[in-house]
């Protein structure tokens, strides 16, 4: 048999290995324990939760706060399938949960169950994102190594012209011809992404960030303030450093580019890092994973171009490319990791997910 203690540590690993946010409430209705995917769930850390009332802690339950008082009271349990959970200035939450009443020698408890749906949803909307990304990217590395071979041609042909006629007036319709041509083959090697898998090494996610805010400060944007919010206690992880500087430099860039859209407005990005548990990722459910946010206060995403900001050659400006989002999702995917995006009018947050570790599917 297992001494109390051992039992106890290895209770609170199998509790922080499920899916399922459980957490325990004493007779005062103060928190006595949450696993990992509770704190996941409601953004709470399980140091400053444990012993305050589960209303303070988690403000999501304060309309719920008459029924859970009755469970405790009746010493009743119930189930509720579809409830939406919220807080102030937060969207909702959307869940199944069950009550549990239960005795701890001569005093009550209860044990709340919560299955996130949203979680869920957003699973099996990732999968059919990838899947979607990946076929829209085989049919443009199709097309783009179509286009190369012929605008190979033709630049060669407008050379051979220029050195036949080498007089002002055909040299200048050469030259449009070559820097046309060279500039389709910029783009399509853009299109084409890197040229090389990543060469990944040991690394600091914050030095990745850094960076990135240094080089953005460099270029001198005015109305525009970088703040930072760093979990210094996330490891280090296994990346290519350069691949990860673009993709979080893209991401960067396009919240600058939707803050210049609004002229004579203070600007404010921030660049926050958090650790997730128990974190799915197209299907496959990691340990642990790195989050980095880059969140703006600009006039947010058009409902109609959001389901298609990671497509390329897709911009709501009309001088934008629409590259450098399906560039950074291409550099992540190809990680393990993944980009999502939210957004309203005063908010959009783009969030990059990457795993520590290969994971495991559920």
């Amino acid at each position: 048999m297992l001494p109390r203690t051992a039992a106890r540590v290895r209770a609170d690993s199998l509790l922080d290995g499920l899916t399922t946010a459980v957490i325990c409430v004493d007779q005062n209705l103060r928190i006595a324990g949450l696993n990992s995917a509770a704190e996941n769930l409601f953004g709470v850390g399980r140091k400053h939760a444990v012993n305050e009332l589960l209303v303070q802690a988690i403000p999501h339950f304060a309309p719920q706060l008459p029924r859970i008082t009755q469970a405790l009271s009746d010493f009743a349990g119930f189930i509720e399938r579809e409830s939406r959970l919220s807080r102030h200035g937060e969207p909702p939450i959307t869940v199944d949960w069950r009550v549990t009443p239960f005795m701890d020698g001569k005093l009550r408890g209860l044990l709340l169950e919560l299955l996130p749906l949203d979680r869920h949803l957003r699973i099996t909307r990732d999968e059919w994102l990838a899947a979607q990304h990946q076929a829209s990217r085989e049919l443009i590395r199709g097309l783009a190594h179509e286009i190369k071979n012929p605008l190979g041609g033709i630049r060669g042909a407008a050379q051979l012209l220029e050195r036949e006629f080498p007089d002002s007036q055909h040299r200048e319709y050469t030259q449009v011809i070559i820097k046309e041509a060279d500039r389709l083959q910029n783009l399509v090697n853009r299109l084409l992404g890197p040229n090389r898998l990543p060469k990944k090494t040991s690394l600091n996610i914050h030095e990745v960030v850094e960076h990135v805010r240094q080089l953005v400060q460099a270029e001198g944007v005015e109305n525009i303030t970088l703040l930072r919010d760093y979990d210094p206690s996330i490891p280090d992880l296994v990346a290519d450093r350069e691949q990860l500087i673009q993709a979080v430099l893209n991401v960067v860039r396009n919240a600058m580019q939707a803050l210049a859209a609004r002229p004579g407005t203070r600007g404010i990005i921030q660049l926050r890092t958090r650790a997730k548990r128990q974190f799915t990722i197209a299907g496959v459910r990691h340990r642990l994973v790195a989050q980095i946010d880059v969140e703006d206060n600009g006039p947010g995403i058009p409902a109609e171009l959001f389901e298609k900001i990671f497509y390329p050659m897709v911009t709501g400006r009309p001088d934008g490319t629409g590259l450098g989002l399906p560039i950074a999702q291409y550099m992540v995917h190809s990680h393990g990791g993944l980009i999502e995006c939210a957004s309203r009018p005063g908010q959009t947050i783009f969030s990059i997910y990457l795993p520590f570790e290969p994971g495991s599917t559920p």
